[in-house]
């Protein structure tokens, strides 16, 4: 039987959650967690996890409370790990601080806790409960979540277009179809993922930077995601914007030494990952990135690359933003999708959120 929870239960996980909230650019490739101390109904401590190295939010929440956590109740969004990582157990730790309960919003999906954080703390006679706004925990992580139980990060597709679905013009010009609240906005979602990925057709027609401005991070700088091109030929140019400042992965069909050596004195790295057609293996290239600690990819792509990847089912999410502009029938689409001969082929999506943000609008759609 699932644990019942009160009301005071439920506002003391939602404030949780708020502090998890608040490692969203910062805690890569770790999940954004966020903790609260409770004695005899009131907060004595709470902490959130700032960066991957750093402690853990239980840490922060029980050096906060000192030695009001004994007999406390412990709410966090994330069960408590129970294995030695960059850091000691949380579990010892609330065993040490000797709190008589925890509340976790979901189980760990990492195989290295997976249950074992409440399975010890029961053992030691603590009352572990989970499941408490769970679901509001896991939109916090998705692309943690993804990680571990699929081994490939949570992609979402960024898109801007035009009120009749166009992206750009017949010429491929496309700057500045939306406002600036909407392209600030979009640099927020940009610092939100671990890696921002785009193809060679984009940074050929707008020599994109691609980089987290405007964001603050840890130190007033904005923490910058690792920049992925999808370059099948290697024809991306040495005097790409792309290159500037390192973090920079190509990836490739083809193993072209010349090519590659450049690519490497301007600090990027090559990945060739071919498959037939002489084309780069999408799914290899995202299992390759979680491997890498990998939780969110931000696409921002074109026609060609943006259709592919929804071809082969690896977008979960698409995040766009219309411009109130009509631009006309021979402008570009959003992405290339085969010929449908009936409806019954279509892709359906859930619309999480919509939304103005300045002069433009925002959808956020979810794949079923």
């Amino acid at each position: 039987m699932a644990p019942a929870f009160s009301a005071s239960d439920h506002e003391f996980m939602a404030r949780a959650l708020r502090l998890a909230e608040r490692g969203l650019y910062t805690t890569t490739p770790n999940p954004r967690v966020g903790c609260v101390v409770v004695r005899s109904g009131q907060v004595v401590g709470e902490g959130w996890h700032v960066y991957a190295g750093g402690q853990h939010a239980e840490i922060h929440a029980l050096h906060a409370a000192g030695d009001k956590a004994h007999g406390a109740t412990v709410f966090v969004t994330l069960e408590p790990c129970s294995h030695h990582g960059r850091t000691p157990p949380c579990t010892e730790a609330l065993l040490t601080a000797g709190v008589s309960r925890v509340v976790s919003a979901m189980q760990d999906p990492n195989p290295l806790v997976a249950g074992r954080g409440l399975a010890s703390l029961r053992q030691a006679g603590v009352a572990a409960e989970c499941g408490l706004l769970a679901a509001e925990a896991k939109e916090i992580n998705p692309g943690f979540v993804a990680r571990m139980t699929r081994a490939r990060p949570w992609l979402r597709l960024k898109l801007a277009a035009s009120l009749d679905g166009k992206t750009a013009l017949q010429n491929g010009a496309s700057q500045w179809l939306t406002g600036p609240a909407a392209r600030q906005d979009g640099h927020r979602w940009r610092a939100r993922a671990c890696a921002i990925l785009t193809g060679i057709g984009t940074v050929r027609h707008d020599d994109p930077q691609l980089n987290v401005r405007g964001v603050e991070g840890p130190g007033g700088e904005p923490r910058q995601p690792l920049k992925v091109v999808v370059d099948s030929r290697l024809d991306l140019s040495p005097e790409a914007r792309v290159l500037r400042g390192g973090g920079v992965l190509v990836a490739a069909a083809v193993a072209d030494h010349g090519k590659v050596a450049t690519l490497a004195q301007m600090g990027a790295e090559v990945l060739v990952l071919p498959r037939p057609g002489s084309k780069v293996d999408l799914l290899a290239l995202l299992n390759e990135l979680a491997r890498r600690g990998i939780n969110e990819v931000h696409a921002e792509a074109g026609f060609g690359l943006s259709g592919s990847l929804l071809s082969a089912g690896l977008v979960d999410e698409l995040l766009l933003y219309l411009a109130p502009c009509l631009i006309g029938d021979a402008a570009r689409g959003m992405f290339g999708l085969p010929p449908l001969e009936s409806l019954a082929g279509r892709r359906s999506l859930v619309i999480r959120d919509v939304r103005a943000v300045g002069t433009d609008l925002r959808v956020l759609a979810r794949f079923t």
